[in-house]
């Protein structure tokens, strides 16, 4: 609408049919127009990056299937992938989701945060809150806050994560009962040593339970040990000690 009817106000745009024409693709040029009070007073952001690739989708296989041989490839073969993508938007195809949730994982820092974070979005976008690709997206998401040390964030991803599995899966399914372990170490990292140890307790008794000789039992006793360790050899004189084992609630 601003290059079509204010061409004017565009240095780069001063023909009335070529604004028209522009304005066609403008969701492709322009990243954000901000109008102040004046009627000149118009700020137009470019994009800084170059437009996005067309990358075969064959690729995206190839980078699935490698992701665990090879990550270097595999971390380059997303990254052209995703090359012109602004990890600040939402995507609009399914191929630029799943690329940066197999990118998330490869990264460190603030840039796993930022993928981690488009590719949660765009699949809510795509597919809905609850879908599994979403919620998987979630559980990425949360690693990658809690590799940043945003615990409180990552509490959050995963308390809302755990409900939603509950209410799908079932409470005693394995993935539930798996985040339910991952939220008692992410309570630990907050400083809720006591409320920790809990859910983590009530959490592996539930799933020997219910998955008798299942691996992932053992994996959580080992954390348990642990959390317990760390009890004995610091002050445990944690905020989250009279907290409700069930699902703790964590202000911040």
């Amino acid at each position: 609408m601003v290059l079509r009817h204010a061409a004017h106000l565009v240095p780069a745009v001063t023909d009335p049919k070529g604004a028209s024409a522009a304005a066609g693709h403008a969701h492709r040029l322009i990243t954000r127009i901000v109008a102040g009070s004046d009627p000149g007073d118009l700020r137009i952001t470019w994009p800084t990056g170059r437009p996005p690739r067309r990358v075969p989708p064959g690729h995206l296989h190839l980078a699935r299937r490698l992701t665990g041989s090879d990550p270097q490839r595999t971390r380059t073969m997303l990254r052209n992938i995703l090359a012109g993508i602004d990890p600040a938007g939402t995507a609009t195809e399914v191929f630029h989701a799943d690329a940066a949730h197999l990118l998330a994982p490869l990264l460190h820092g603030q840039a796993a945060v930022g993928w981690a974070e488009y590719a949660h979005r765009s699949f809510t976008c795509l597919h809905g809150p609850t879908d599994p690709l979403t919620l998987a997206a979630a559980h990425t998401l949360a690693t990658a806050h809690r590799r940043v040390g945003h615990h409180q964030r990552a509490y959050h991803l995963l308390r809302e994560l755990a409900e939603h599995l509950a209410a799908t899966a079932g409470p005693d399914a394995h993935p539930t009962l798996a985040v339910r372990a991952t939220t008692a170490l992410v309570l630990h990292d907050l400083g809720h040593h006591h409320a920790a140890r809990t859910l983590l307790t009530d959490t592996i008794g539930r799933h020997r339970r219910h998955h008798p000789g299942h691996p992932a039992t053992a994996r959580m006793a080992e954390h348990l040990d642990r959390l317990w360790h760390h009890h004995t050899t610091h002050d445990d004189s944690s905020p989250g000690a009279a907290v409700s084992p069930s699902y703790p609630v964590v202000r911040a």
